[in-house]
């Protein structure tokens, strides 16, 4: 069986990677808006394309959604879609 070399030079990820990806953890900083977005607990919804064109800002769509969760009998605030 013939050997094997085993003291092949790689180069590191990091000189394979471009500049602008290459990531300087002693810049870093806390994320500053956590603290917002964890009392706001946001929910992101993907809608369709078609769906989109009709309502460009997330208000349009939230006024259309409490408009149809007005509109339904039953409907109440606590309640969740089940899964």
């Amino acid at each position: 069986m013939k050997r094997t070399q085993t003291d092949k030079q790689t180069k590191p990820a990091t000189a394979e990677m471009r500049k602008e990806y290459r990531f300087d953890y002693d810049k870093g900083r806390p994320n500053r808006f956590a603290k917002k977005m964890a009392a706001a607990s946001p929910l992101v919804v993907v809608v369709d394309s078609d769906v989109a064109e009709v309502f460009s800002t997330a208000e349009s769509i939230n006024r259309a959604l409490r408009a149809l969760i007005s509109a339904v009998p039953g409907a109440s605030k606590g309640r969740t879609a089940p899964r």
